[in-house]
């Protein structure tokens, strides 16, 4: 089994609308200090970061049709397209959540036309890994066990919980959800809310691959000061 420092869990994120340039110069410093698995940051940003990340082994992502999921196919791909050329190598795309809650019973053509969405930002480079985030806090079960299954027909690499915009954030249960519809074919991202170690822990316990979080360096700090330096480390 694998041990991994608590860090590359850890996608430190900064997407607050009034987040500054000192903000983002903050957030790659501390990436780089705390060997944090990525940063998520608008597009906007995506260039500094890479800049300022260069030669470090933390990943540059940012959010693509974000936070709800309106965006056009098209544009999802114009949008990537910028990311990557400008070093993103993750992108964070939400599935067409209005689609996704109007469709119900999923008809064949329906179900196809939201992997369409998805797949415009898959087809765009066949090594950017791609999260896909359902916002579960805003859907029914059968709703994030379609929209899963729609993910990852459309090759997402990661299912992901929340935006951090909508009513809530990212559930232990939700986590094992995710992670039981799955079955191994694409990893798990928990995402809003996660504020505390003990709450990463439980989301790490849970099935997830990577945290979504702007606290990624108090939980590591108080990881450290917990019993024992071994809780730093999971599987």
């Amino acid at each position: 089994m694998t041990i991994r420092p608590l860090a590359t869990y850890i996608d430190h994120t900064l997407l607050k609308p009034d987040a500054t340039h000192a903000g983002f110069e903050r957030l790659a410093a501390e990436a780089a200090e705390h060997g944090f698995a990525a940063v998520c940051v608008p597009p906007a940003w995506v260039s500094l970061m890479a800049e300022r990340l260069a030669g470090t082994a933390v990943r540059v992502g940012t959010v693509i049709g974000f936070p709800f999921g309106y965006v056009h196919p098209e544009t999802r791909r114009v949008e990537s397209l910028r990311a990557l050329a400008d070093g993103a190598v993750e992108l964070d795309t939400v599935i067409n959540l209005s689609w996704l809650k109007s469709e119900a019973p999923w008809p064949a053509r329906a179900l196809a036309d939201l992997e369409d969405w998805v797949r415009a930002v898959r087809t765009v480079h066949p090594d950017v890994t791609l999260k896909v985030i359902l916002d579960t806090a805003l859907l029914s079960e059968p709703e994030k066990i379609h929209g899963a299954a729609i993910a990852i027909a459309a090759g997402a690499d990661y299912l992901k919980t929340s935006t951090g915009f909508g009513p809530g954030g990212a559930t232990v249960e939700d986590v094992e959800l995710l992670a039981r519809v799955a079955a191994g074919r694409a990893r798990i991202k928990a995402s809003g809310g996660i504020r505390d170690f003990p709450t990463a822990s439980a989301m790490i316990a849970a099935g997830v691959d990577r945290i979504g979080t702007s606290n990624g360096v108090a939980i590591l700090a108080e990881s450290r000061s917990s019993a024992g330096s071994s809780t730093e480390r999971f599987p």
